[in-house]
């Protein structure tokens, strides 16, 4: 395995947690490497707009918003190399830790500190339309994308308190909500289902599954299968909303960090982990809600703390 010089720090993800540490990280003048092993963006880029991340009062396509994370990014120093983090171990050159090596698919990054920045993956269904017409009537975030959906009707799968929280949300906005689960009762707690049930515009879909996804360039209905008796059936919506949860990509340091019960990397009022020298930010930690906005600052903040560490450390 290649190794390359050693920077002060790796920042593992090019999503807007990633992109923000790594702008302050080089207006500190830190050596900073930036690892993402697709395109830089993260999950926003699924979307088709976002309304709601400050300063753009008419909203901004995703790809313009984070072609500008990373352009600062660059601006201020900071190397981005597309590569995937397999690993992280001690550096232990000269024979004591000198700070960590992220062991990647191309070549070993050694580094004073780290910021992982890796996110969390929406859960699928795994249909086979679902693809296709994500950001076409296909969404997994209510607060993301409700106002597109104004005086429309709209589904939402799932039993869970996310799920709840974002049919809630939705009837904000939506002329109909349809919430589908698998089974006749609700997992989420109960205040949340009070609300449900008291919200007219809300309609729950029991003992139902989602067998296809219609429409060609836009959702226009799903065909339903009832887990009980197999009958099927088509409901006319034009938005989906998918609320099965999301799944931390923290794989890669289960071993070596503590996580959460959901397997969210556990972190403290400065974004630092478990480990000396190793810090976490976005929608990989315990401790932010899923939103661009609150990502950048995490990512920030991460950044800020590895300053404050390396300064100590010598």
């Amino acid at each position: 395995m290649n190794a390359v010089p050693r920077s002060d720090v790796v920042i593992i993800g090019a999503g807007p947690a990633g992109l923000s540490a790594a702008i302050y990280a080089g207006r500190a003048r830190l050596l900073t490497v930036v690892l993402e092993k697709a395109l830089p963006g993260g999950q926003i880029l699924i979307t088709d707009w976002i309304e709601n991340y400050p300063g753009f009062p008419d909203g901004v396509a995703p790809a313009v918003l984070m072609e500008g994370f990373e352009k600062q990014a660059v601006h201020f120093g900071a190397k981005i190399v597309t590569d995937e983090a397999r690993e992280i171990v001690p550096d232990r050159a000269g024979g004591e830790p000198a700070g960590w090596i992220v062991r990647g698919g191309k070549a070993d990054y050694p580094a004073r500190a780290v910021i992982i920045a890796v996110g969390a993956r929406y859960r699928r269904l795994g249909l086979a339309e679902e693809d296709r017409l994500t950001g076409r009537g296909v969404s997994y975030c209510a607060t993301c994308d409700a106002p597109f959906f104004r005086d429309r009707a709209v589904a939402v799968v799932g039993g869970g308190d996310t799920a709840l929280m974002e049919a809630v949300y939705l009837a904000k906005y939506a002329s109909r909500v349809h919430l589908i689960h698998r089974r006749d009762r609700l997992r989420g707690t109960k205040i949340l289902q009070e609300r449900l049930f008291a919200d007219p515009k809300i309609t729950v879909e029991w003992s139902a599954v989602i067998d296809q996804i219609l429409g060609r360039d836009r959702v226009e209905g799903l065909v339903l299968r009832d887990t009980n008796d197999g009958s099927v059936r088509e409901l006319a919506v034009e938005g989906l909303f998918v609320s099965v949860g999301m799944d931390p990509q923290s794989e890669f340091v289960r071993e070596l960090l503590d996580l959460n019960e959901w397997k969210e990397i556990r972190v403290d009022g400065r974004l630092a982990t478990s480990r000396p020298g190793i810090f976490a930010a976005g929608d990989v930690i315990d401790a932010a809600p899923h939103q661009v906005a609150t990502a950048a600052g995490t990512g920030v903040a991460a950044a800020l703390s590895v300053v404050e560490y390396l300064s100590k450390t010598g």
